[in-house]
Order: C-alpha cells, then structure tokens, then sequence
C-alpha cells in the first residue's frame, strides 16, 4: 500500500519472531499474530502436520534470534554517520567503565593492603585508645571498598543496559524519520500531480473558448492573449501600464472625488488641492505569474500561529491588514440608511447586513494580507468615512477607527490568531467592534467569525466563514443573532448561507434575515396573530414574499480582477500613493510597494530585511 509497508515485506505476511503456533486437531493448526491476521492450516495427516509444525516453531526460534541479534542494517539501515557517533559513544561508555574497573582493583588493593597494616598496628601492643581508633579506620576502610565495589557494578549494568536498548532506539528513531522523508515526498508528489492535472483541464477546456477573440487581447492591452484569466500556474507574465486610468461614469457605485474629511488636520492645503483633481486608480498591475512550491514551506508550520512564521510575499496580496481592514467600509452606505432609520429594530437588520457584507470580498481572495510592523499606520481620508486605523505587531494587532458626516461613528480594536492544521488554515479574529449612531444614540457591538482556508497542500485554495455573531444594541436591548452555516458536501443548502433574527429585549422576533455572505442579504418582517407562535410567524415572513426587503448586494468585480488579486474597486484604490501621508503609513511600506509593482524577488528580500 505504501513505501513504509516495505519492511514488512507482502501484505498479509505475518512475522515468525511475534507469530502464535497452535494445534487444533489432528491434521489443523493456526498460525496468527495475535492481531487482524490469521491462517487456519489444515495438513492432509497428522504426520505431516506435525511436520509443518516442528519446521515453523524452528523458523521461529531463528526469527527471534536474527530479532535479538539483529544490527542496524537491511531495510531499517541507519546513516553511517549515525552508526559512528553511536559507536563512539559506545566505545567512550566502555572505556570509562574499564577506567572504573581499573580504579576498583587498584581500590581492592590498597585497601587490602592498608587493611593488613591496621592489623599489624592492632597486634602491636598499644595504649587501650589507640587499639579502638585503629579498629574504627578498618571498618572504614572495609566499607569504602564494598561502596567503590557496588559503584564499578552499577556501571557495568549501565553499560550494559546502554548497549541493549541503543540499537532499539536507533531503529525506532531512524523508522520515524524515513516515515517523514516519504510523507513529505508523498503529499509533494501528489501536489504536483495535482497542478499538473490542473493545467492539463484547464489547456483542454478554455484555450478553444478563446479562438473566436472573446478574451478581448486587442483592445485592452493589459489582456493577457491567453483566454484564462484566472490562472496563475501559466507561464506568462502580465504587467499594467503605470498611468491611471480614469474611472468611467458607467461603472456601478461611484465614489466622491474630494478627498478630504473635516477630522483630519494633517494633510497640507496644497496637497489637498492635489488630492481632490486625481481621479481614484482602477487598475493596479497585473499579478505576475510565479510557481513556488507550497508544501516546502508550510511543512514546518503545522500546529504553530501564522504570524510567526515568515512567508514569501507569493502568498501574499499587496495590501496591509490595516487596509484590508478599511475594507470592511465598503459598504458604509448601509450604515449611512441605518442612521436614516426611525426604528432602531429596523435600524438593527441594516447594521446586520453591514456586518455580512465585510466577508464579501474573502470569497476569491485566498491570498494573505502583510502583517503590519510595529508603529504602522494606515489613513483613509474620503468625504463618505474617514479611517484611521494604528497597529503593533506579533501578534497582530489593530485599532481601527472611522466618523462620518452622516451621523455614525464605527470603532474596533482587532487581533488576529491564526493556526495551521494541516490541510486548512484558521483564522480566528478577536477583539470587540463598536458602531455608535450619534441622532439616536444606539450603541452596537459584535464580533467577528472564524474565516477558514482549505486546501491548504492540494487542490484549489477556498475560503469559508463559519460560527455565530450576536449584535447587542446597548441602549435599547435589542438583538440580531447571525448564523453562518459552514459548508458541507452533503448539505443541500445554498452555499456561504447566512440566517439571522432581530429580537427585542422580551425575545420577541420582529425580522428575519436570510441570504449569503457572498451575494445579497435579504429581510422579512414577521407580523404575528395573536394565536401563532414564533416558528409559525416566522414561516409566515418566508411567506410574504411582498414584504421582503433587499438589504444589501454585493458590487461587482472590476474588469479583469483575476488578474489584479480579484480586488475590489476600493481595494485598487488603497495602496495608491498619495500625498500628505504619515511616514508611518502603509502605502510607504517598501516591500509592498515592490510586490504590487510586480519585482517580487526584490520584494521577498526587502520582506526579510
């Protein structure tokens, strides 16, 4: 079945030196191992049974003894340099001991000697004292020898003791470590075979789609020609032109161009000005394709936390934590209709679909963001929100806050913990987010969900979210309790599902939130007669299909995303160098600076340094 089944030569062998013979009759007997496998032998007569027999307990006697006396060779070899040290030390052990032995004889014969002088010193006739002090030093004497005797056995059984179970120790060491040689060689094979399998699906099925000039090559000469987008094990490299280009007024949701926030008093007049004419970046260089083989690396991860660990910036994107965590504003309109809302309970499911909407942009980014360093910073400075989130590093950890003009404050400090299990990666946040509404006063709180990344040594990296999030509105005891369902084969419910209930302080559900965090999130009003009970009213809200609220939808890619870390429109924008920034800053960070412009290399050692 595997290489480390070798040394048990076929499958289904059973090994003489460990192997039960018995009799069970007269012409059947049974040779077992005492575990799963076991022959029933019958022979034609008793005679040659017997025969049978008498040559198996033989051949086991032999086992035993090649067991007892076997060396470190044949399959479970040891290194040559292993076998030297462990016969140097041997030989080191056995040489103390005959020093030992050497000094026991000399002992026995000095202490005979001077034995035989306190004798002849007893015979002497001497004052009554002297006789007693002279009898006091034989005992002594007498029992020196018989300790030094008892030490040079008790090192001898030492010795031996060493010699008998080194080999067994050697053996046992040397087992573990070709089992992890061929696990390593294994998981890498199948890796590759993987990527190879891969590659080959992906040359059949999409290549042919591209003849008919769908891919769009000609026209935008950041297209790569090839008709996959998507892939970054081909062996092209594709780079953006440097200059900006500016965003057309078609596309989705467009941004204010100021640039200014009344909160901030550290940028320059001048470079205000500037800000507020430059139009926000859409395209960012294209990711460059380069292989790396992922198991090499995080092989020696497992169990440890991830931020310890330093990575190459392949499996990073060029963002810091702290702007992936400006990201979480992306869809700040929906706070901005919550401080619109007369009903805090109302208010509350606009606040929850805010809260799902921040998992949004995780579905395709399987890429990590770079720790931060100790002291960065990070300032968005938008009309709509103004960020400003600080940072201390190992373990990561942020405070993060925004004001906006539209009457909501949102505030949270954030520490990422993260393990690596071997074939997925978890990620747990902790720390407390705060939104405060300043027209109503409603204070809200939650935290975030663990965020999992499977397929960590083969197959296609994927992201899930899973556990429960409670929002507390502290002023009046509302609450929204969210449910993101993990994915699960055997399931069949829709994919990246999300569940909630907005409640009153009594319990009471008034609204029930249904979507996924990928896509949209959805709200009905549960209206209840005085006869039904909570689950009836809420199989009524899924009902009324007329009452049903979108809250909230996901925006859409930019063109090209694949290319670009499948970021999102604001996420192009946050690595944009501008004016006016703190030192501090996290678009000043040299070593993102050269990722996003596509030097990796360089940018792996500016990492390290």
């Amino acid at each position: 079945r595997s290489k480390a089944e070798m040394r048990h030569t076929c499958r289904g062998t059973i090994n003489l030196a460990t192997a039960n013979i018995t009799v069970e009759d007269s012409c059947n007997f049974i040779i077992s191992n005492g575990g799963a496998q076991t022959y029933h032998l019958k022979a034609s007569s008793e005679v040659e049974r017997q025969r049978w027999v008498t040559a198996l307990e033989l051949a086991k006697a032999k086992a035993v003894k090649m067991l007892e006396e076997s060396d470190d060779s044949g399959d479970e070899s040891v290194s040559q340099t292993d076998k030297t040290e462990l016969q140097t030390t041997l030989r080191t052990l056995s040489s103390k001991v005959e020093d030992l032995s050497t000094c026991n004889d000399l002992i026995a014969k000095h202490g005979t000697a001077l034995q035989r002088s306190l004798s002849e010193l007893e015979n002497l006739r001497l004052p009554a004292e002297s006789t007693e002090k002279i009898k006091q030093v034989n005992e002594r004497a007498t029992l020196f020898r018989i300790t030094s005797n008892a030490m040079i056995n008790a090192c001898r059984d030492f010795l031996m003791l060493a010699q008998t179970h080194s080999k067994k120790w050697q053996k046992s060491l040397q087992h573990e470590r070709d089992q992890r040689i061929r696990l390593e060689e294994t998981l890498e094979q199948l890796a590759k075979q993987h990527n190879h399998l891969e590659r080959a699906f992906r040359g059949a099925t999409v290549l042919p789609a591209s003849a008919p000039g769908t891919g769009g090559s000609a026209k935008d000469p950041c297209c790569p020609a090839k008709g996959d987008l998507s892939d970054e094990d081909d062996d092209n490299e594709f780079f953006d032109a440097p200059e900006i280009i500016p965003m057309p007024e078609t596309m989705g949701h467009k941004r204010t161009g100021s640039n200014i926030s009344g909160t901030s008093s550290d940028i320059s007049p001048d470079g205000q000005v500037e800000d507020t004419k430059k139009e926000k970046r859409t395209r960012i260089p294209y990711k460059p394709n380069y292989s790396l083989n992922l198991w090499s690396i995080m092989k020696n991860c497992i169990g440890k936390e991830l931020s310890k660990i330093p990575m190459p910036v392949n499996f990073n994107e060029p963002l810091s934590m702290l702007q992936r965590l400006t990201e979480d504003l992306e869809y700040h309109e929906l706070l901005d209709r919550a401080a619109k809302c007369e009903s805090s309970l109302e208010q509350l499911c606009y606040v929850a679909a805010f809260t799902v909407s921040s998992y949004s942009t995780t579905v395709f980014r399987t890429s990590k963001p770079f720790n931060p360093l100790l002291g960065e910073t990070f300032e968005l400075d938008r009309l709509e929100e103004n960020g400003y989130p600080a940072s201390s590093h190992h373990p990561p950890a942020a405070a993060h806050h925004a004001d906006s003009k539209h009457g909501w404050t949102l505030h949270q400090e954030i520490k990422i913990t993260s393990k690596f299990r071997g074939k997925y990666l978890s990620i747990m946040p902790l720390g407390t987010i705060h939104c405060v509404f300043h027209s109503s006063g409603n204070h809200y709180t939650w935290k975030k969900v663990t965020t999992t990344v499977h397929n960590i040594i083969v197959g296609k990296l994927w992201i899930d979210q899973s556990g429960e999030i409670e929002i507390v509105n502290h002023k009046t005891g509302d609450k929204c309790n969210l449910k993101f369902v993990p994915y699960s084969y055997f399931s069949r419910d829709v994919a990246r599902k999300v569940t909630g209930e907005v409640t009153d302080p009594t319990g009471k559900v008034h609204f029930v939130l249904l979507g996924t965090w990928d896509e949209k999130m959805d709200c009905y009003k549960v209206t209840q007669g005085a006869g039904d009970n909570g689950a009836e009213g809420r199989q009524k809200a899924h009902e009324a299909e007329d009452s049903r609220v979108l809250l909230w939808k996901r925006n859409p890619l930019p063109k090209y995303a694949e290319n670009m870390y499948y970021f999102s429109e604001l996420a192009l924008t946050l690595n944009a160098p501008e004016s006016g920034t703190a030192p501090t800053d996290s678009r000043r960070r040299p070593d993102q600076r050269l990722m996003e412009n596509g030097r990796w290399d360089e940018a792996n050692a500016e990492k390290q340094r």
